[in-house]
């Protein structure tokens, strides 16, 4: 199973880009891969060809009318089920002995 945070931004689009954000929100959201929305970029869970195919449909989203995308991408693979979009931080809170701003 697979965590991966990613962030995407094209250049040159002005100084806002929640336009752009809203149409790969829309992308990964339709996807029903499970996911976690963060100020500066989504997390996604699943297997590898499932979230990378996610990504890609966000990059082709973008490439419709956007010359140059920047893309940041980080990876943690960990064989075993799935569940570690929301268990990883629940085990944080359980070790403080509270819930967190996540």
């Amino acid at each position: 199973m697979v965590l991966l945070e990613f962030s995407m931004a094209p250049t040159g689009q002005g100084e806002s880009l929640s336009a752009q954000v809203a149409r790969i929100v829309d992308v990964i959201d339709r996807s029903g891969v499970p996911y976690q929305l963060t100020p500066m970029g989504t997390i996604l869970e699943g297997e590898w060809d499932e979230v990378m195919a996610v990504v890609t449909a966000c990059f082709e989203t973008l490439k419709a009318d956007c010359s140059r995308i920047g893309v940041h991408i980080k990876v943690d693979y960990r064989a075993g089920p799935a569940g570690r979009l929301h268990s990883k931080t629940a085990r944080v809170e359980e070790h403080l002995g509270r819930k967190l701003s996540t």
